[in-house]
């Protein structure tokens, strides 16, 4: 891993001891593989309106066109042009669109993971319908390919690779969720044989949000129901799905998907993690052929079920919240109501932010931006937009459902020196169930 600059002075990271134009070969062969119909018609789609670029938190922020959305895929655009497009001959025969060059992907780095969450608000605001983030994510791909990933999300994938998850190896899981049982006082099951819920964490539940752990299994405990951790198959967050890592993004899909099934579980469980919700619950049965015979269920849908159903009570707190609503869950999940569905059965009066829902802001850390320590300066100051809008809300708690977002936004109120706290959807569940 080394850490090198541009000519124009961006930072940029490279992994591998290739030579420049192999690098270049890789993301090319990478880039042109993922030229199907979709991405073609996107390509050819754009009418240069700029509208994505008011859309986008990083832009707004800055006001420097190159944090438009679009621009950021400029090689990849390129790449399409001059070998795959419909005039792709006339192009490379006139010199139109001149090849991309390993100087180029060494300067994208940066707008490919540094000031690019993934998060599809440009994709809604986009009057062509082009999905932006879902090509990013594509152009990712071929980075990968070519060693030039930022060396902090390499380093997760890497351990990834060895352990199965960023945070631990699988030997030690048991313990940190047994420790999580013995100090919150709650029984948890792990490595049953065999169970109806198979239950999988994000890294940060390992770490410090073990509370977590705890949560869902008082909640559970409570419902009466059949439920498993498992050592098998715990990490849901897949590191491959944001890094452009696709082997592991299929691998570590199929961990957990394989494991429920082994199992015999009829539903998987996924913890308060976005990109887990994108990778697992959309895009599956891209490694499958089908959609998996198991239900795939976000924490929210399931809190949002689980209250709506009768299975568990909960007590009214009695005041005002305002709600994050995580961009993969929510804009691109479609899981809108669930969390409001359980705010309000805790009693709270919702007051919803400016832009809310589907046209919420992002955090400023998904996409694995969060990891990314150069990107601390930009990200500090998306945060502006998200700080402002929860103070002319004015409600007493501000809530989310994905934990990447509670870091992300703890972290920007320490740097903002803002004494809001950013509280968990299903602690705010679990501190609160009937009858405790």
């Amino acid at each position: 891993m080394t850490a090198r600059v541009t000519a124009s002075g961006a930072p940029y990271e490279v992994q591998g001891e290739v030579s420049d134009k192999d690098r270049l070969n890789h993301a090319m062969r990478t880039f042109l593989k993922e030229f199907g119909a979709q991405a073609s018609i996107q390509m050819e789609s754009c009418v240069r309106c700029g509208m994505c670029a008011n859309a986008c938190h990083f832009y707004i922020t800055m006001q420097d066109p190159k944090y438009t959305p679009i621009y950021k895929l400029r090689p990849f655009e390129q790449a399409y042009s001059r070998h795959f497009g419909p005039f792709a001959p006339l192009f490379r025969l006139f010199g139109i669109a001149p090849s991309v060059t390993i100087q180029e992907l060494e300067e994208w780095q940066r707008f490919l993971y540094d000031s690019c969450n993934m998060c599809g608000r440009c994709t809604l605001a986009c009057p062509m319908g082009i999905d932006i983030a879902e090509l990013v994510k594509e152009a990712r791909h071929g980075m990968y390919a070519a060693g030039l990933v930022p060396d902090r999300l390499e380093l997760m994938d890497r351990t990834t690779k060895k352990w199965g998850s960023p945070a631990t190896p699988p030997e030690d899981f048991a313990d940190i969720v047994n420790e999580a049982a013995e100090k919150y006082g709650v029984k948890i099951n792990v490595d049953l044989p065999k169970a109806d819920i198979l239950v999988t964490v994000a890294p940060a539940e390992l770490t410090e949000h073990t509370k977590a752990l705890a949560d869902i299994a008082k909640i559970l405990n409570r419902m009466g129901v059949s439920w498993t951790y498992s050592s098998g198959g715990f990490e849901a967050s897949n590191i491959g799905f944001i890094n452009g890592d696709v082997e592991l993004q299929e691998k570590m899909t199929r961990k957990i998907i394989d494991r429920a099934i082994e199992i015999g579980a009829h539903t998987l469980l996924l913890p308060e993690c976005g990109h887990a919700y994108g990778a697992a619950r959309w895009e599956s049965a891209r490694w499958y052929g089908k959609q998996p015979p198991i239900s795939i269920l976000h924490m929210m849908e399931f809190l949002a079920e689980s209250i709506n159903s009768g299975a568990i009570s909960v007590k009214p707190i009695g005041s005002t919240a305002s709600f994050h609503d995580p961009c993969q869950v929510v804009r691109r999940g479609g899981l809108k109501e669930q969390p409001r569905d359980v705010l309000r059965a805790l009693g709270f009066e919702i007051k919803e932010l400016a832009d809310h829902g589907p046209l919420a802001f992002c955090c400023g850390g998904g996409g694995g931006v969060v990891s990314c320590a150069r990107a601390d300066p930009l990200r500090n100051r998306a945060f502006e937009i998200k700080r402002r809008q929860v103070e002319d809300a004015g409600a007493e708690h501000f809530v989310t459902g994905c934990g990447q977002c509670r870091i992300t936004l703890t972290m920007g109120a320490k740097h903002a020196k803002w004494d809001k706290k950013t509280e968990s959807l299903l602690e705010l569940v679990a501190d609160n169930l009937e009858g405790e």
